[in-house]
């Protein structure tokens, strides 16, 4: 039976069947989609899903003529960003001179939102390929993927089958692999390609989807260790990821918005565990009743900054392989009380203040490493934090805040898929071919 996705019953669910955001702009058009990742890293259909949905990590082009110069003009000169192995507070005045160079010594900084013109100074570094970048694309003839989409679209494997199901599947497939080939062609780093998010809840469905994009890159020849594939992080989805990194497929986990998820997503050996900083205090902000949350507040901590902090020292005190990527930065401020961690994902604003903002050591702000290996080998966990999850653990510390920001991110990547599919039965088969 199918599972009613929709906020209220998602815990439930969970317990019974327990990279450039890229927004192609051409006159006022701005699409936006999901992308991410960094140089060293590199969505349940239904109508009854709720309304309210966010898109995540961006990564944004401006698509301003027909001609596809930029990819001509696309420079290499990608900054190699390194976390700091000391603990250090003190700046280098001798080569540091703006804070994102400060910053840039004790985590990778991802761009979250970057334009061509801005490639000299954020170059993008890693891609995800989305359904929300495939949206895009059709709907702007003069984009350099268009001809990917088309050729998914005339494809005679996909053009054969007689279930139309079977053949809208076979051409998302193929369009996704098709732009994420030239991505990989484009970006230095890993390319992430978002697995349906129609499938959360059926882990054998999202290993079966996984293997049939991974087919279609290896017939392509794009090389497994620059791809990843970005899974909802369901109980179902951190399952399919376990069994998936056993294989050597590396898997991104996301909508991360509590401990237990990422402490089963660490346990489970996931590659990437992605938690979203801002909107777990946009929900602390006008919701109550999670206790994990609760806690925080208590503290007096950001609830989205507490739990980055806690996932980081779990994975680093218990040697798990896990890279810590905190998105849905809002500020500098976030971004200074987070350095240290794996990847930062921060909007262009964000970027452009830091590097604007010239500093030295006596300058008013002193850049400390928050998080580091050693800071975690001190960290005390509970004995209820440290248990080995099961289906039934992890639903249980499933709090409100988590089950319904989990549902809107679900609901949102469901929603692409389905209007992905629409716009493709209207354009199939594609003219000239």
């Amino acid at each position: 039976m199918k599972p009613p996705y929709n906020m209220y019953d998602i815990k439930s669910q969970v317990t019974n069947s327990l990279y450039v955001k890229t927004t192609l702009a051409t006159h006022s058009l701005d699409y936006r989609i999901t992308t991410q990742m960094s140089l060293l890293l590199q969505s349940p259909p239904s109508s009854a899903l709720p309304a309210s949905s966010r898109q995540e990590l961006r990564l944004r082009f401006s698509v301003r003529s027909a001609t596809p110069k930029f990819a001509l003009s696309f420079r290499r000169s990608f900054p190699q960003i390194r976390a700091s192995a000391n603990f250090s507070s003190s700046l280098d005045s001798g080569r540091v001179s703006t804070e994102f160079d400060a910053i840039s010594k004790f985590s990778e900084i991802v761009p979250d939102t970057v334009i061509f013109d801005d490639f000299d100074r954020f170059p993008p570094t890693a891609a995800t390929v989305s359904s929300s970048l495939l949206l895009g694309i059709c709907s702007l003839p003069d984009t350099i993927f268009r001809s990917a989409v088309e050729t998914a679209l005339a494809d005679s494997v996909c053009y054969g089958l007689e279930s139309p199901d079977s053949r809208m599947s076979c051409f998302f497939n193929k369009a996704l692999v098709n732009v994420g080939s030239d991505l990989v062609k484009l970006v230095p780093g890993r390319v992430s390609t978002e697995v349906d998010a129609r499938l959360a809840y059926d882990t054998h469905g999202i290993i079966r989807k996984v293997h049939d994009l991974l087919t279609l890159y290896n017939a392509i020849d794009v090389p497994l260790e620059r791809l990843l594939f970005k899974i909802p992080s369901t109980w179902q989805g951190i399952e399919a990821s376990r069994l998936l990194e056993s294989e050597g497929i590396q898997t991104h986990l996301t909508f991360v918005y509590s401990f237990a998820q990422a402490a089963a997503a660490a346990e489970a050996g996931a590659s990437v565990i992605q938690i979203f900083v801002g909107r777990i205090r946009d929900w602390a902000r006008s919701h109550s009743g999670d206790p994990e949350i609760e806690a925080a507040l208590k503290r007096g901590e950001d609830p989205g900054l507490a739990l980055v902090t806690k996932a980081y020292n779990y994975i680093h005190k218990h040697g798990h392989k896990s890279k810590l990527m905190a998105a849905a930065i809002r500020n500098k401020q976030d971004l200074f009380s987070l350095l240290g961690v794996d990847y930062i994902i921060a909007p262009l604003k964000v970027l452009e203040s830091l590097k604007e903002s010239v500093t030295s050591p006596n300058e008013k702000y002193s850049f400390v490493r928050r998080l580091s290996p050693n800071s975690a080998a001190s960290y005390n966990f509970s004995e209820e934090e440290l248990v080995k999850w099961d289906q039934l653990s992890f639903a249980s510390s499933m709090g409100p805040a988590a089950v319904e920001l989990l549902a809107a991110g679900l609901e949102g990547y469901a929603t692409q898929a389905k209007r992905v599919e629409e716009l493709f039965g209207k354009i199939w088969p594609p003219p000239n071919v």
